[in-house]
């Protein structure tokens, strides 16, 4: 898989589960009330696993989820495994 740097991740995860042969992602919007705001995130189920994107995002921002989401199905599609959030930040 050869990927120009612009592409969403969403499309290169697509595009991964066509080359494997499984089947198409499948995106969920969660949403968790937080005070008098919401919070957004998304999880994706690929192949029967279903990943959380990292991080909680304002409303006008779900694409962001998404692509949060689809960044980690492809992470564990590669087999590789993506740094926490707690541990790119040094531990707090």
């Amino acid at each position: 898989m050869s990927y120009k740097s612009g592409t969403p991740w969403q499309d290169r995860l697509d595009e991964a589960c066509r080359e494997i042969q499984i089947g198409t992602p499948v995106f969920q919007i969660i949403s968790d009330r937080r005070g008098g705001r919401t919070a957004w995130s998304s999880r994706v189920t690929i192949n029967g696993k279903t990943l959380q994107a990292r991080f909680w995002y304002d409303g006008k921002n779900l694409n962001n989820a998404k692509e949060d989401a689809a960044e980690m199905a492809l992470t564990y599609l590669s087999g590789s495994s993506p740094a926490s959030p707690s541990a790119s930040r040094g531990g707090w």
